[in-house]
């Protein structure tokens, strides 16, 4: 059925294609797809969802969704990941309006290098 079914690609802003390049594939675990300079344009994907990285985009805020948040936080502390704060409580979905049932939605934030804003995020119930 024609219309929007799923997002294709985010865009963000990269400061660094090194550190960022490093950063995503090493650290994160992305699928490097390709780099082209010029224009300077960095290209991963995560599960079908392309991320492009411009020096000319605004930041962005990604949310990567994780199994275990609690695992995955202390996975990329490991890695030399910095946090803005540990997982938390985001969102009592008691109503279940953003799953099929009834559950707690929770982040922690950090950046990358190019500033973006990141966020591993989870339900528990």
């Amino acid at each position: 059925m024609p219309g929007i079914n799923r997002v294709h690609q985010i865009g963000a802003r990269v400061e660094d294609f090194a550190a960022t390049r490093s950063f995503y594939e090493t650290t994160l675990g992305a699928t490097f797809i390709a780099f082209y300079e010029p224009p300077g344009l960095l290209f991963f994907d995560f599960s079908g969802t392309r991320l492009l990285f411009e020096k000319d985009n605004d930041p962005a805020m990604l949310y990567f969704w994780v199994d275990d948040i609690d695992v995955t936080y202390q996975d990329l502390k490991d890695k030399g990941v910095v946090f803005d704060s540990e997982p938390h409580l985001i969102h009592n979905d008691a109503d279940a309006t953003f799953g099929e049932e009834p559950a707690e939605e929770w982040m922690a934030f950090f950046k990358d290098p190019g500033g973006n804003t990141l966020a591993i995020a989870t339900r528990k119930r």
